[in-house]
């Protein structure tokens, strides 16, 4: 729908992959005047025109910013999901920090528009779970822990905010998991084990958005107004067994009790610090997106299907096919 250009915008978590590419992105819109990148800790690369501003959205500072630049555009994309950081900051960051940014929002006379970044672990993952999660569908089995409980805290802020402003155009995105060859994630660090294992007597339904789609859906959001909750996926499924086969991946079917175990391999190998709740509980019952919202009202379809986001992932990687899978696992 028509907007007024998105003049000043502040994108949280800037020093991660995602919002260092978003504010990239944005920066390049002439119609955007500033763009103002926010974190606890320098980015690894350049960000441009971004301006850098180290704060910690836990804090007051956070609020002064907004108002003494005059934001009228917030995208909140600091959302972690690390389980190589310890649970009580993890929180801290997400639900605290939120709160301290909506304050802030809430407070800000310029502003006008807010993006979220939430995840469609919101769902939770379950066996009694629908073929496919719409918008409007409850978690059958809420999420009790980790990021996923955190995710469903953060939107309830956001909704406390929308009934607090109603003239904010409020937009929040449940992203599948992000794949590509720049996400670095605990998801992509389970797939680099020398020996992927899985649990035994399941093959979990799975969808991807690549980066380049969520990044396109996070600028038109910014740019364009589009108030609402829209689950973001790539088109189709994989099961996990078909994607660790076409990865070359070797894996290993295992108790679920002893995936941990397993886990703990990754320590070395792959930065993965064991398997949180939530990611377990996906890799055993899965999660599958309606994305019909989202494409109708953006009048948009994504360039890369849930296949296409793990192929160029996995190309990416260097992974090849055949390999230990097929003695590890069946066709």
């Amino acid at each position: 729908m028509p907007a007024a250009a998105a003049r000043v915008v502040l994108v949280t978590g800037v020093s991660r992959f995602l919002g260092a590419r978003v504010a990239n992105t944005l920066q390049a819109d002439p119609g955007i005047e500033r763009v103002i990148g926010v974190d606890t800790v320098p980015p690894d690369a350049s960000l441009g025109r971004t301006e850098f501003v180290r704060v910690d959205i836990r804090t007051p500072g956070i609020a002064k910013i907004i108002a003494s630049a005059a934001v009228d555009t917030v995208v909140h994309l600091n959302l972690v999901t690390s389980s190589s950081v310890p649970r009580a900051k993890v929180k801290e960051l997400n639900v605290i920090g939120t709160m301290q940014l909506l304050a802030a929002c809430q407070r800000s006379p310029d502003m006008r528009k807010l993006v979220v970044r939430s995840s469609a672990a919101v769902y939770g993952s379950s066996p009694m779970d629908p073929a496919v999660f719409t918008e409007r569908d409850e978690p059958v089995e809420a999420p009790r822990s980790g990021y996923a409980k955190d995710a469903v805290e953060v939107e309830g802020y956001v909704r406390g905010l929308m009934r607090r402003r109603s003239d904010l155009a409020v937009s929040v995105l449940r992203f599948a998991n992000f794949l590509g060859p720049g996400v670095d994630s605990p998801l992509t660090r389970y797939l680099r084990l020398p020996v992927v294992p899985t649990v035994l007597g399941f093959d979990p339904r799975l969808q991807f958005v690549h980066e380049d789609d969520g990044v396109e859906v996070l600028r038109r959001m910014t740019v364009e107004d589009h108030p609402g909750c829209y689950n973001v996926a790539g088109d189709g499924v994989l099961l996990l067994s078909q994607a660790l086969r076409r990865a070359g991946r070797p894996y290993l079917p295992v108790p679920s009790p002893s995936i941990s175990v397993l886990g703990d391999m990754g320590r070395r190998f792959a930065g993965l610090s064991g398997f949180s709740p939530e990611l377990l509980r996906w890799l055993t019952y899965g999660r599958v997106l309606d994305t019909t919202a989202l494409e109708r009202e953006l009048a948009w379809h994504p360039k890369y299907s849930s296949e296409a986001a793990f192929a160029d992932f996995a190309a990416a990687r260097g992974f090849v096919r055949g390999g230990l899978a097929s003695l590890l696992g069946r066709a």
